[in-house]
């Protein structure tokens, strides 16, 4: 009989189990859980964008539909972009995808195969060097400099890492799990050297929309590039209007690679359903005060769990310049798989487990503080009490 598992292919079989799934399963069934461990707000999706699918499902927009997305989706794409990044590129760069994990996905297929090879800055969210890996590829972690005044992107490091297999640079700002954020500079460097190159960018700008010190959004590739650039920008639905459950994104990419795009969606998903991107139309045209809303949760929950947390003492950690999430370690415990199954088996607060996210993130642990006042308020409470036993 032939082996089951010898019989998949090796990119498959390797694929790693999650290190946050793996602390989730621990303990999702305690009554007293506060999961922080995973990247979403605790805000249901704004009714006028339910309204908005409703009414589409009222009208029985249920079959197949544009494998692009549909024209008044990438149009609404194309506006926000231009009032947001001052770019007017057009409706013909924008395809929407079932998430920006598929975002990811259909970049990683577009650009990168076996014995090739993808750099990235690290700790990084662990599905990107998944999807790499799936593909045959091959993913090149270039850690970060850790200091209590901030995360840290050596760029010499960064192309030092270019080797004659490397065909894209992946870069994820703001950061998940960090909060480090690239600033216009640092993205023109990058772009130079991969234009020298003739490298691709993967642009995750998934949490352009929050950043601290009062900015609408945080500097992005847009600032910098032309149209022509081989850059492909993935983005999500998820985060700004609180549509995780929706599954859908988009990937922006110079309209050359249009058929391309599409047909990549075509032997995927072959489509988003037409009803969730009504919803997406109205999130994008009508979503700016609730965006603003979800902004003021995150910065003041971070003031809530940043301030218990630091008057204990006894952690570590860098501001996060963006993003929604707190990276720190705790004195005295380097194994941060084994202290975020202690901490929420003794408090039954959730946390993810830094080395989820790499080696470079060993002996951290992520905090979600895009949550209400009242469960980061109870979750500070325990885990300050704990940390100072």
């Amino acid at each position: 009989m032939v082996d089951m598992m010898s019989a998949l292919r090796p990119e498959a079989r390797q694929a790693p189990e999650s290190g946050i799934v793996e602390v989730v399963n621990f303990a999702r069934e305690r009554d007293d859980l506060i999961p922080l461990w995973v990247g979403e707000g605790d805000l249901p999706t704004p009714d006028f964008i339910r309204a908005a699918a409703e009414a589409s499902l009222e009208k029985g927009e249920t079959f197949y539909t544009y494998q692009r997305g549909i024209p008044a989706l990438r149009e609404a794409l194309a506006r926000y972009h231009h009032r947001h990044f001052g770019r007017d590129w057009g409706a013909e760069r924008y395809f929407v995808t079932g998430s920006g994990m598929q975002a990811i996905q259909l970049a990683v297929q577009a650009i990168a195969g076996a014995g090739d090879e993808v750099i990235y800055p690290s700790p990084a969210w662990p599905n990107f060097p998944a999807a790499i890996g799936i593909m045959g590829a091959r993913a090149i972690p270039v850690p970060l400099d850790f200091s209590p005044n901030g995360w840290t992107l050596d760029l010499d490091r960064l192309f030092a890492a270019v080797t004659p297999r490397t065909r894209a640079i992946y870069l994820n700002s703001p950061s998940n799990p960090t909060g480090w954020m690239a600033d216009k500079e640092t993205l023109a460097a990058i772009l130079a050297e991969a234009r020298r190159r003739g490298l691709w960018i993967v642009a995750d700008e998934v949490y352009s929309r929050f950043v601290e010190g009062g900015a609408t959004r945080a500097p992005s590739f847009m600032d910098v590039a032309e149209p022509d650039d081989l850059i492909l920008y993935v983005n999500t639905f998820s985060k700004n209007w609180a549509m995780t459950g929706w599954r859908i994104g988009w990937l922006s990419a110079p309209p050359a690679l249009g058929q391309v795009v599409e047909n990549l969606i075509q032997y995927s998903t072959s489509g988003v359903a037409q009803f969730m991107q009504r919803g997406a139309v109205a999130a994008l045209d009508e979503g700016e005060e609730f965006v603003a809303l979800q902004r003021r949760r995150a910065s003041a929950g971070r003031a809530i769990i940043e301030g218990r947390l630091a008057a204990t003492g006894r952690i570590r950690y860098a501001p996060p310049q963006g993003a929604f999430y707190l990276f720190f370690g705790v004195e005295g415990f380097s194994d941060s798989r084994d202290l975020a199954k202690r901490i929420v088996g003794e408090t039954g607060v959730g946390l993810a487990p830094g080395s989820a996210f790499g080696e470079a993130g060993e002996g951290f642990l992520r905090l979600c503080f895009a949550r209400s006042a009242e469960h980061l308020e109870a979750a500070a409470e325990r885990l300050a009490g704990w940390i100072a036993r």
